[in-house]
């Protein structure tokens, strides 16, 4: 227990301190939950359900019936009648359903928590994917300079007659390559800007060259697994579905009580008139027959169900978070080796002091540049992974 509240105080420190580091992001996914489509769509269905269900608890509308009798044989005046009668259910059942609605307000609800996680984890792996390619963009952009200092230096040399045309149309060709590859990156970032576009439901999405998102870390898979039992609106709503289920056993027993209805009747006839109450009862012998098993049933159904996706998403996020670990240790030693060696600086130097011929150059260097690009993709994946798990801060 003291090494879970430990790992929970460092947690929420880590978290303080990288908050105006965060900032852009979650003022980003702010503008995004309130304007994205999808969300106000879904809200205005929410609505709709909530009045619809409503309805379901009013009371049936007053009966009036008249009678007018002046056919026939008989010797006093017409035969006429009136009456205004109104039925309900057993005071209880309103009670009951009352209740029911409300749970089912609560599931609405936590359908649309849930649209808005996914629509806001979608949003930030975008903003993930939009933050690598703008270092993709800078890192490229050097990379295009040093192609294009390689090619002049070796089309001096060409004109020295130094070295030979092949060479020439080598250098040329790989500055050619490293400008298509920032074209690429140009047009891609344009992509998720567009993407990001749709979600903030065709706004422009503001999103500055800087870095807007800086990796914290995980608390401890337990205590991060409990925040999301109590955070995470897909499992919420496996209880919301039980607490509703349950709802619907204590509204069915409610419901073999008996229909009452209340009335006045009129009646008058030669010159005479009754006039007084009525009241009555229904006998609840054939309309609530094996209701409430099956409301019972439903209800085990909802337990069983909750169980057995509470388990599956356990595992899920068990494997999340394990390869989550495993890729960050990776990432680590990815980076750290690159910060120590800085190889591409360290080759373009040793070129320009005529080391390397430029075959040998460009091959080493290609080396270095897939490799550190693959860092990159790997940190991409390493932010987006942690987005899912931490989808319930959303």
């Amino acid at each position: 227990m003291y090494r879970y509240i430990v790992s929970a105080l460092c947690g929420i420190l880590i978290s303080i301190g990288s908050f105006a580091q965060a900032t852009g992001i979650n003022d980003i996914l702010q503008q995004i939950s309130q304007n994205n489509r999808e969300l106000k769509a879904y809200q205005s269905y929410i609505a709709s359900q909530n009045l619809g269900n409503k309805t379901e608890n009013n009371l049936q509308d007053p009966q009036v019936s008249a009678f007018y009798l002046p056919f026939g044989e008989h010797q006093t005046d017409d035969y006429y009648e009136y009456q205004i009668s109104q039925r309900f259910e057993f005071p209880t059942v309103y009670g009951a359903r009352s209740k029911r609605i409300e749970k089912q307000k609560e599931l609405l609800e936590l359908e649309y928590e849930m649209v808005r996680q996914k629509v806001l984890l979608n949003a930030k792996k975008q903003l993930l994917e939009l933050q690598i390619l703008q270092k993709r963009k800078k890192l490229e952009k050097k990379r295009v300079e040093q192609a294009k200092q390689v090619y002049d230096q070796i089309q001096r040399l060409f004109d020295e007659e130094q070295i030979g045309i092949l060479e020439l149309h080598k250098a040329k060709v790989a500055w050619l390559q490293e400008q298509f590859e920032l074209d690429r990156i140009n047009i891609r970032i344009s992509n998720t800007l567009l993407e990001l576009q749709k979600l903030n439901g065709g706004n422009v999405i503001e999103a500055d060259q800087g870095q807007f998102f800086v990796d914290s870390e995980l608390a401890e898979m337990q205590i991060l697994w409990e925040e999301k039992l109590s955070h995470d609106a897909e499992i919420q709503q496996f209880k919301a579905r039980e607490n509703l289920a349950l709802q619907q056993v204590k509204l069915e027993k409610s419901k073999i009580l008996p229909d009452l209805s209340i009335g006045y009747n009129y009646q008058g006839v030669n010159s005479s008139n009754y006039s007084g109450f009525l009241g009555g009862l229904s006998i609840p012998l054939w309309n609530s027959k094996n209701k409430v098993k099956a409301a019972k049933a439903n209800l085990e159904f909802a337990q069983a169900k909750t169980g057995a996706e509470t388990a599956e998403l356990y595992t899920r996020f068990q494997e999340n978070y394990q390869q989550y670990q495993l890729l960050k240790r990776k990432y680590e030693e990815y980076r750290e080796t690159f910060r120590e060696l800085n190889s591409e600086e360290l080759l373009f130097k040793a070129y320009e002091l005529g080391e390397f011929s430029f075959m040998d150059y460009y091959r080493e260097v290609e080396f270095y540049r897939q490799a550190y690009n693959n860092m990159l993709e790997m940190e991409k994946e390493l932010l987006q992974l942690k987005a899912e798990l931490l989808k319930h801060q959303l």
